[in-house]
């Protein structure tokens, strides 16, 4: 491994490095426009090998930048083994630097290069699924080391835009942390995106009743019959407790979103009422607080990726 040149002190002030990773077709490039609109400056397929030279002009240009956007090249494997290093490099210098790995299921890849009609960088002459396979075992360390997952596996790219103004789109915005609850069933697939996970599959379960399996978790006497289960309000009252205790933690860490699921079995019943119950206190406590509800009303395409 080459040893890489510390990057300098940034004399116009700490740039916020947002280091966009990721398999093929997952939206990075997408993802890269939008935050150029946004006032980003952006670079594609920078080779991790001249990250830290390339924060060093970025902090001695005039005027300095202060927010970088920035996707690496996946096909140059001696960096990508080394990119926690020169991450940390720029994070010691005074950068602050974020990594968001996009991905979505194989079958919404293939589909999508389908569409294009493109090859893939890492198979241009055999096929996609190839492609991918040796792109996912490249990208592993990238994957595990990343700050926020994003699946986009259901997004469209205007649901993409949306994710992505809600979390960069303003700079006194981003210094308040998101709080984003997705209310989820087991049988599709935990969020990929989830820092905590929680499941209620343990509560009362509507879908045994004929009058409430077909309505969701959102209407007054599913929520009624799930909440009639003591052990209801005992599970959010405890959850609020622990978030309590640690969104201060995450806050005072430089966090800039936390993704919390609440699953049980088909993510149409408990799981939306947990969650909407932790949202209210949530949102009551001053928190900025998004609700998601994946699965109820029928499960998000390409949602049972991990089954």
């Amino acid at each position: 491994m080459n040893q890489q040149p510390a990057a300098a002190a940034p004399p116009g002030g700490a740039i916020n490095f947002l280091i966009l990773t990721g398999t093929s077709g997952a939206g990075k490039s997408h993802a890269l426009n939008f935050l150029e609109d946004i006032g980003f400056f952006c670079v594609d397929n920078l080779p991790l090998g001249l990250l830290t030279q390339f924060a060093d002009l970025c902090a001695r240009s005039s005027p300095p930048l202060s927010q970088v956007a920035l996707v690496i090249d996946v096909r140059e494997r001696a960096s990508l083994d080394a990119s926690g290093t020169l991450i940390q490099s720029l994070r010691g210098a005074g950068h602050r630097v974020e990594t968001l790995f996009f991905d979505a299921d194989d079958a919404v890849l293939i589909r999508r290069f389908s569409e294009t009609r493109r090859p893939h960088p890492l198979s241009p002459d055999g096929s996609v699924s190839e492609g991918l396979a040796k792109e996912r075992r490249r990208l592993e360390p990238l994957r595990n080391t990343a700050d926020r997952r994003v699946d986009t596996s259901a997004y469209s790219v205007h649901d993409l835009k949306a994710y992505l103004q809600r979390h960069y789109g303003g700079a006194e915005d981003a210094k308040q942390l998101t709080i984003s609850l997705v209310a989820f069933g087991f049988k599709f697939g935990v969020p990929l995106e989830a820092d905590l996970l929680f499941d209620v599959r343990f509560l009362a379960n509507p879908h045994f009743v004929p009058e409430l399996k077909p309505k969701t978790g959102e209407s007054d006497d599913v929520r009624d019959y799930v909440m009639a289960d003591p052990r209801s309000e005992g599970v959010i009252r405890r959850i609020n407790d622990l978030l309590a205790f640690t969104i201060p933690e995450y806050e005072h860490e430089g966090r800039n979103y936390l993704t919390i699921g609440v699953g049980c079995t088909g993510g149409k019943h408990r799981s939306v009422v947990v969650a909407r119950a932790l949202a209210e206190r949530l949102t009551a406590a001053g928190h900025r607080v998004e609700l998601r509800l994946r699965d109820a009303h029928g499960a998000s395409p390409g949602a049972n990726h991990q089954q």
